[in-house]
């Protein structure tokens, strides 16, 4: 069995619809370390994406998962429940930046937990109108697919969505959209698409993943509370991609300084298993009715016992700190390259969530070609790296945090290499 016949064997079996990145099947993986069926070694820094900031098979990982298939692996929780769950949720209520005492749900997939924070919303305020932001990307489900600002490929033949949602500016400097724009562009949905006292929520990531690794300001953040509070509309922080370490705090609003009525998260929440949450304040999370939320595997024993071991590990090993020291240093090497690499045009960051944006020189305008030349270049010299950004031009680095030093090392030369060779 090769990658050729693998690959052979995929297009027969499944549809288009489910596009592959790349021409290469996992064998096996440890860390930051991926082994495709041919023996070739590949550095990760995909990880899943963001999945996998504990990094692949972290032994205590696996270890709980393991000591929870001794006991059961399904019981479904809303039939009969298990204490692991309420553990969980209790150690993320206390860690969550929520204002008063929150509460937690569980479920599978990051859109869903979005779909039902959307419910909670609704539920709480009897308001139907959802507002979130260009670039957005929130999930693949009908309600998630209205709530991403992006088109390709999310959209693409699926129309028509759920209704009531709309789109503001994602405040971004670099192509031209300051706070106040954005804030304006808020009051011009207010004055012409539906009334603030008809909005249920604002959603928005505080860091936008596949929209470019676009950071919130902090002042954003803090006047969005404000719009928030002046009209009872509930502020939805997505979590998703930013939780568990990756921005060099647990959860990206704890830079902002600002306190989100509900929060999502899933991806590294469990370290590669299926898990997903929705935490908040508990008022407003108690809104929904007994069986109004919920789900045949929400919240599995399995996911939950390696969700308990992730919070671990980041712990243990000072995963936050990490995040920092790594992005720092990475941060440090494309700054320099770009002596050398003139279609480097922006490199941002929080913690090691990092990204690096291309324009072609002679243009001026995005180079999705460019991207696409580092990402193969990096690949052949064994490094993983995806592209982001609502034109493709960008370049994410989710390596997993506990990626050991020489490692991590190797992999910044073959960056340099793929930027300026």
């Amino acid at each position: 069995m090769n990658n050729n016949e693998l690959n052979e064997r995929r297009l027969q079996a499944t549809p288009r619809g489910i596009s592959v990145m790349c021409g290469f099947y996992a064998e096996r993986a440890e860390n930051a370390t991926l082994w495709d069926v041919e023996g070739r070694e590949v550095i990760d820094f995909a990880a899943g994406i963001a999945v996998l900031n504990t990094g692949h098979r972290h032994p205590k990982i696996v270890a709980a998962i393991e000591k929870q298939l001794q006991s059961f692996t399904h019981t479904a929780y809303q039939i009969v429940p298990y204490a692991s769950y309420i553990t969980l949720a209790e150690r993320i209520n206390e860690r969550v930046p929520i204002r008063g005492p929150a509460k937690t749900a569980f479920f599978s997939t990051g859109a869903e937990a979005v779909e039902n924070a959307v419910k909670i919303a609704r539920a709480y305020t009897r308001r139907p109108g959802l507002i979130t932001f260009g670039g957005a990307f929130h999930g693949r489900t009908f309600m998630t697919m209205a709530l991403t600002g992006k088109v390709a490929p999310y959209k693409i033949g699926f129309g028509p969505f759920p209704g009531s949602v709309y789109h503001a500016q994602y405040p971004d400097a670099r192509h031209g959209v300051s706070t106040d724009e954005a804030l304006r562009s808020l009051e011009r949905i207010f004055k012409a698409d539906i009334a603030p006292d008809q909005v249920a929520a604002i959603i928005l990531e505080p860091v936008q993943g596949e929209g470019g690794f676009n950071i919130a300001p902090v002042e954003f953040m803090q006047a969005l509370r404000t719009l928030c509070d002046t009209h009872g509309i509930l502020l939805i922080a997505d979590e998703v991609q930013t939780g568990f370490a990756r921005t060099g705090k647990l959860f990206a609003m704890e830079h902002h300084n600002v306190q989100p009525d509900l929060m999502t998260m899933a991806k590294s929440l469990a370290g590669g298993m299926p898990l997903s949450a929705v935490a908040g304040r508990a008022e407003v999370m108690d809104a929904p009715a007994p069986g109004g939320l919920g789900g045949t595997y929400a919240g599995n024993p399995l996911a939950v016992a390696a969700a308990h071991a992730v919070l671990d590990v980041i712990d243990d090993e000072k995963l936050c700190v990490r995040a920092s020291v790594l992005g720092q240093q990475l941060v440090a090497v494309l700054k320099n390259a770009c002596e050398n690499c003139p279609q480097i045009v922006d490199v941002r960051a929080l913690g090691s969530m990092v990204a690096v944006e291309f324009n072609d020189p002679g243009t001026g305008l995005p180079s999705p070609e460019f991207t696409r030349q580092v990402q193969a270049r990096a690949l052949e010299q064994g490094l993983l790296l995806l592209s982001c950004g609502v034109q493709g031009n960008v370049i994410r680095f989710l390596y997993p945090l506990t990626i050991p030093e020489a490692q991590f090392r190797k992999a910044l030369d073959i960056i340099i290499h793929s930027l300026t060779q």
